[in-house]
């Protein structure tokens, strides 16, 4: 792949935006476990291999195993080793990642309510949105695993 700019040196302020919205979502009420379920399951729908080497780790450093992580693009499949709550995560995860397809349905929505309030529910779909603007960038910049962004 051809080198590419570096998105900080290029538009600071625009890197800068996208670190906000991280900042936000640091703050939210979203479980670090199910943060990284999104960022991990949006990666690999995107084929983000800089963020799926970063949130895997991540996810390992806070707790999580090595079969969920394997079986995470299995999801459906994989019988009791996620959640109700987390499978609905991963439902949001796929439908917004996925918005050309049909985008967040109104069965998952509905099941997010069971689990979630309004104001989660808002923050899950911004951290869907964010990390699909990452693996964007990522993406269209060139940026392999190792490299940073700084």
């Amino acid at each position: 792949m051809q080198k590419r700019f570096n998105i900080k040196t290029v538009a600071p302020n625009a890197l800068k935006a996208m670190i906000s919205l991280e900042t936000y979502l640091a703050q939210s009420s979203i479980t670090k476990t199910n943060k990284e379920l999104i960022k991990i399951r949006a990666s690999q729908i995107n084929k983000c291999a800089f963020c799926l080497n970063m949130h895997t780790q991540d996810a390992i450093k806070n707790g999580e195993t090595n079969q969920r992580i394997f079986l995470l693009n299995a999801w459906k499949e994989a019988g009791t080793i996620f959640t109700e709550e987390e499978k609905v995560v991963l439902a949001m995860t796929e439908e917004i990642t996925l918005i050309h397809q049909k985008g967040l349905s109104d069965e998952t929505y509905t099941n997010a309510l069971q689990f979630f309030s309004e104001t989660q529910i808002a923050d899950i779909i911004m951290a869907i949105i964010t990390i699909n603007q990452w693996n964007r960038v990522i993406l269209s910049t060139n940026l392999m695993i190792g490299e940073s962004l700084a």
